[in-house]
């Protein structure tokens, strides 16, 4: 490994989001690891299990207080259209109630708050999550379409070589960091599912394994220092 990858991974990891996705990865690599040996090895699926489910109630704590970063996601957004305000106020606010009661899921499974709580503030949290996905990934849709127009626009324009490949390369960027963002609200929003409606696709456990990592990933990617 390079001093350059050590470097970028020590600012990876001091950020709170990239916390969150190094143990979020263990947590679903532990639930597959956990599937994967259930019937031949129960001991060490045990321990697996203990591991997904600690890194799952660390994860709850570190977020104390994340319900409050979707009013500075829509303040620093001041000169977006109306469309897109109006759908930013709609995907914060679902973001907002998850990351709220939240809390209160984590607090009942430590038994802090009563654990009968707990299938009821995991269903408002499950709903609020899902509701906010669903407007982040349509408000991702509607800018990589305008840069795909940008992008058009720019190659049939007679601007100087070197400028237009700047810019091809900025819009280029966005439209990827836009579809890992995709990639994550579908995958999160299939686990929210699970919550809500259970069902024996988004309930199964590669189903939500698989989904856990590409959202872990797809958040590495989005995070990484450039």
């Amino acid at each position: 490994m390079s001093l350059d990858t050590v470097d970028k991974l020590v600012v990876f990891l001091a950020k709170r989001d990239g916390i969150d996705k190094l143990v979020k990865t263990f947590q679903y690599v532990a639930k597959l690891a956990c599937w994967h040996v259930e019937a031949t090895r129960p001991d060490a699926a045990e321990r697996f299990k203990k591991w997904e489910v600690a890194s799952g109630l660390s994860r709850k704590a570190f977020r104390t207080g994340r319900s409050l970063t979707g009013f500075n996601a829509l303040r620093r957004n001041p000169g977006a259209t109306p469309v897109i305000r109006f759908l930013a106020v709609l995907a914060n606010s679902g973001e907002m109630v998850y990351f709220f009661f939240d809390h209160f899921l984590w607090l009942s499974r430590i038994g802090t708050l009563d654990p009968k709580i707990a299938k009821k503030m995991s269903f408002i949290s499950a709903f609020g999550e899902s509701f906010g996905y669903v407007f982040f990934i349509i408000i991702d849709c509607i800018f990589i379409r305008q840069r795909l127009r940008s992008l058009k626009r720019l190659r049939t324009n007679y601007e100087p070589k070197e400028e237009v490949s700047g810019k091809v390369s900025e819009i280029q960027g966005d439209i990827v960091m836009r579809l890992m963002g995709i990639s994550a609200n579908v995958a999160d929003l299939i686990i929210a599912l699970a919550e809500i409606q259970p069902n024996p696709f988004c309930n199964h456990t590669v189903t939500l394994g698989i989904s856990g990592l590409v959202s872990a990933w797809a958040g590495w990617y989005r995070n990484w220092p450039s």
